[in-house]
């Protein structure tokens, strides 16, 4: 994230974590995106040819909605139940992030590389999931340096942890994948960057208090 960005996030995390409320619909809605994330790595598997990667990163996605969503309850009893919008921060577009990004990369693919649609389908999951392991890793990186600095009983770090695994293991599946891998990525990381101010900008516009934009 650029300069700009990122003290948006910072200043969007530090009215967050002072509030109960948005606190709870904060991490619901991390575990919901992680949820979405795990669901669609499973449903994109191929029957037969899967690999063991592919079975860790599914899994781990999913334990990482679990783990989310149990933080909730460190936050007071009842908060936020299930993934209904009016427990969620900027619903439609955190429903509709991934898909936006997967949208967005399987039409480069195809009108700009002209990959067969097994590729497409390949190269969405790699590019898709690199990009978003680059971003988490300084979303939950900010998200938990604001929780130290307020005190926070949530913990993210395990995730951290993970996540920076998970990207090592894309790159390594990238570069198998194509020889100009590099150049694919920049891109895809290019069309996430965007989604994700959008994004972000959809978050800050739910807060109390009026946070000045990038």
């Amino acid at each position: 994230m650029n300069e700009q960005l990122n003290k948006l996030f910072e200043q969007a995390m530090a009215e967050v974590i002072t509030s109960q409320q948005l606190h709870a619909r904060w991490l619901n809605t991390l575990s919901m995106m992680e949820n979405t994330g795990a669901r669609k790595i499973s449903r994109n598997e191929h029957p037969v040819f899967i690999n063991l990667t592919i079975l860790k990163h599914a899994a781990e996605e999913a334990r990482h909605a679990y783990f989310l969503k149990k933080q909730i309850g460190k936050l007071g009893i009842n908060l936020c139940p299930d993934y209904s919008w009016e427990f969620l921060l900027a619903p439609l577009s955190s429903y509709l992030y991934l898909h936006r990004l997967d949208l967005a990369v399987c039409r480069m693919l195809k009108d700009q590389w002209h990959f067969t649609q097994e590729q497409v389908k390949q190269g969405a999951y790699l590019l898709v999931t690199y990009a978003i392991e680059v971003k988490a890793e300084v979303l939950y990186g900010i998200y938990q340096k604001q929780l130290e600095r307020f005190g926070s009983k949530i913990n993210v770090k395990s995730i951290i942890m993970e996540e920076d695994g998970h990207l090592e293991e894309m790159t390594a599946m990238l570069e198998q994948f194509h020889e100009q891998w590099k150049v694919l990525a920049e891109v895809m990381c290019s069309i996430e960057e965007q989604l994700f101010h959008k994004w972000i900008e959809d978050v800050v516009m739910e807060l109390p208090q009026p946070i000045a934009s990038t």
